[in-house]
């Protein structure tokens, strides 16, 4: 045996004597049955050709131009010419005559849907840049397009043929041009916003409809930098003369003044003392990373040191100044920040901590006057300034005006680098045209998509914050509802049928295992929050359901907030009502069956890692785009495959969340990492009471009595039984205890118990 396998061995003969032989043996069971899984999730994705899906690439407009006749793009085209230029494109001609360009969408612009993967358009443009045709030729949007009629899809499209976005560009807040189908809002918005700025920017790449096709001819550029040859060292009468440096004086009566102007009462009443003539502050700065300027200030011991400091591009600049008011104040000894200063190139401010501060005794200039405050404050990495562009240095000023309150003015003091210190060079450059994304991005009108989605949805995205509100407060507050059997099932109810009816056929927000999978190919490929943002309630769902799962597992969205599970919930009611007689499984049988729906996910997980378009329709072991987002409007096969589940439901409670499903799978494999266990029980649960486990809706209690995490739904059920008092036996017995002492209380209150006693005698 090898080195390895030698350790190997004794790290498991040192685990097994640790746990004793009796637990060492389901250890190591757990352990191989783990091991055999995973080798057969890696024969799987083998055996499928597992490959990461590629980012970038090369066009694949050649491949689909394969499968197209000119005409269907352009009417009258009977053939497609060679692709070329940037983005690319094919000209459409009739006999000679060119009528145009086609491109492919992805391309040119962003068409990823909610599936996370592109959604492909093949689209003509004439020659004053109109839509000329466009075809919908390959997509993965299961969750919204899957039952919505293909010819729908491929009308909404057309409704695109004719406009030209060159004439009449979309607004900012403008809705779509064409009428979005019902059904497949968030796909149909991909569309359209993926059409109008692909058109826009290949129109404009190609010089379609008047607009100037961008030159490949060459162009002059000015390039301004700091000429590190120059290092000379300059006196302060100089420096100050020619600009190098720059000052800031303010008298008292230049604070008092500006405080009466600012027309603060309460600041003018507590105005500075002393001669009006005399300095409130003499401020002066300088960009001490030009070489001749540091040098002359910090001298060259001083300047080889902060050119050690400074990284590559990074700028410093020196601050001295001298009066009644300090430049510093006392802020950055406090938390690090010099609060009274702060550098505006533009609108942005840079500010100071004390880590990027460096205090100077004196200055090396011949005829520098003699400052108590000098430092010499660098740039940090985070921000930027641009040595060469004008910047100010801003100085706050506060006034006190009592104990606690204050009034505050701020003064500039303008910066611009001296012309000796700048080198300007002219270099010709190839005035490329823009890359697609890009030309893209620079035509993007308005906001991004998401944010219209979200702006549109506002008032169901503050329902659902309320209705996951309320949800929250149940679990946190869970003892106030459920020691009240009568409310707890009316609040239930109503729940339920709020989840199915609003959140689930009126807002069609039904989570799938398609997201999941989605999720983990967009991580292995090119993650992108917009995706995901594109469905707002969706999104909302997904974060509150991971949020949740650390406090509640996967019970607060499989037992509340999915809709599908409320259809059943709620059929299963109704049919105990009617007498419909229920089958009670048997546990050893009920504890194989449950790992199906374990065995489904990984299934569905393999495909996914192979091709997810392929995932998505196996997914449809899952009824829930049948029966929730489509509302049962779809092929019999599908209808019938969802009316067969709900018919299993009324005998056996919950059937699919049981067995089946694969997202509840995907939900209880994080779950593992919960933090708390809110579910209370008794030492006599399990042994001898069985009542929670028979009345579990899918029998997640083990007959010992422990609750299965990864089966329980968080339904509460059982916490109600916890506190009832007439159906708990520990609670029975408590009442009962209670009711006697009660009686026996009452009994010795009695009259005839009053005369009965024997009378107190008094001695005196």
């Amino acid at each position: 045996m090898d080195q390895s396998g030698n350790q190997t061995r004794k790290i498991r003969q040192t685990v097994a004597a640790y746990l004793g032989a009796e637990a060492w043996r389901p250890v190591r069971r757990t352990a191989a049955a783990l091991a055999r899984l995973l080798s057969l999730l890696l024969v799987i994705v083998g055996a499928l050709g597992m490959h990461p899906a590629a980012a970038g690439g090369p066009s694949r407009l050649p491949e689909f131009l394969k499968t197209l006749q000119p005409g269907d793009i352009f009417p009258g085209a009977d053939r497609f010419g060679p692709i070329d230029g940037e983005p690319p494109a094919a000209p459409a001609y009739a006999g000679d005559r060119l009528l145009g360009y086609v491109y492919l969408n992805i391309d040119v612009a962003n068409a990823t849907g909610y599936s996370g993967k592109p959604i492909v358009i093949v689209i003509g443009l004439t020659l004053d840049g109109k839509i000329a045709g466009a075809k919908l030729v390959e997509h993965h949007e299961p969750i919204v397009l899957v039952g919505v009629p293909q010819a729908k899809v491929e009308n909404f499209i057309h409704g695109y043929v004719g406009l030209n976005f060159l004439e009449t560009p979309p607004g900012a807040h403008s809705g779509p041009p064409v009428d979005i189908v019902s059904g497949a809002t968030v796909s149909m918005m991909v569309i359209g916003d993926s059409i109008t700025r692909s058109s826009i920017a290949v129109a404009r790449a190609r010089g379609l409809g008047g607009t100037q096709r961008p030159a490949a001819s060459t162009a002059p550029l000015v390039v301004r930098t700091v000429d590190d040859t120059k290092s000379d060292v300059e006196d302060w009468p100089a420096l100050l003369g020619d600009g190098s440096i720059r000052r800031l004086h303010l008298s008292i009566a230049d604070i008092n003044r500006a405080f009466e102007q600012s027309g603060n009462q309460e600041a003018v009443a507590h105005p500075e003392t002393g001669n009006a003539d005399d300095s409130f502050i003499d401020l002066y700065a300088a960009l001490a990373s030009v070489p001749s300027i540091g040098r002359s200030l910090l001298g060259d011991a001083g300047w080889e040191q902060l050119k050690q400091r400074l990284k590559p591009g990074q700028q410093a600049i020196l601050i001295a100044g001298q009066g009644l008011y300090s430049f510093k104040g006392s802020g950055y000894v406090r938390g690090g920040i010099f609060d009274r200063i702060a550098i505006l190139q533009g609108e942005n401010p840079i500010r100071f901590r004390d880590r990027n501060h460096q205090r100077i005794g004196d200055l090396a200039a011949a005829g520098a006057p003699q400052f108590p405050e000098i430092g010499v404050f660098a740039v940090s990495e985070e921000a930027s300034l641009d040595p060469v562009e004008p910047w100010r240095l801003q100085l706050l000023v506060q006034r006190a005006m009592g104990a606690r309150d204050k009034a505050f003015l701020t003064f500039d003091l303008d910066y611009t680098l001296p012309e000796k210190y700048i080198r300007t060079t002219q270099t010709v450059v190839a005035a490329v045209p823009p890359s697609a994304e890009r030309t893209a991005a620079a035509e993007e009108p308005g906001d991004a998509l998401w944010q219209q989605l979200r702006r549109a949805k506002l008032t169901k995205i503050a329902v659902l914050l309320v209705a996951l509100l309320v949800l929250t407060g149940v679990f946190f507050f869970q003892d106030v509802l459920v020691r009240r059997p009568v409310l707890y099932d009316r609040f239930r109810l109503g729940y339920l049928t709020f989840t199915l009816v609003w959140l689930g056929w009126y807002c069609q927000a039904q989570l799938s295992v398609v997201n999941v999978l989605a999720f983990t190919t967009a991580l292995r490929t090119d993650f992108r929050w917009e995706y995901f943002l594109l469905d707002p309630l969706i999104f909302i769902l997904w974060s509150a359901t991971a949020a949740s799962i650390l406090f509640w597992n996967r019970g607060a969205f499989c037992g509340w907030l999915c809709p599908f599970g409320a259809l059943q919930e709620l059929l299963n009611r109704g049919a105990k009502l009617v007498g419909v007689p229920q089958i009670k499984v048997p546990f050893g049988l009920h504890q194989r069956l449950w790992t199906v729906k374990y065995i489904i996910f990984l299934v569905l997980f393999a495909l996914s890692l192979h091709e997810l378009g392929m995932a998505e329709r196996a997914a449809e072991i899952e009824p829930f785009k049948t029966a929730i987002v489509l509302r049962f409007m779809r092929d019999w096969p599908f209808v019938a495959f969802a009316l067969a589940l709900l018919a299993a439901n009324l005998f056996i409670e919950r059937f699919f969340c049981r067995y089946l499903c694969p997202l509840g799978a995907a939900l209880a494999i994080p779950a593992r990492l919960r933090m708390f266990d809110w579910l209370r029980r008794y030492r006599e649960c399990g042994n001898p009471c069985q009542r929670c486990g028979n009345e579990c809706p899918v029998q997640s209690i083990h007959p010992e009595g422990n609750i299965n995490p990864n089966e329980c739904i968080q339904c509460l059920h059982c916490q109600m039984l916890y506190h009832h008092d007439q159906k708990c036996p520990v609670m029975i017995q408590k009442r009962l205890k209670s009711e006697r002492r009660l009686a026996t209380m009452s009994a010795g209150m009695r009259p005839g118990a009053e005369a009965a006693r024997p009378k107190e005698t008094t001695t005196r």
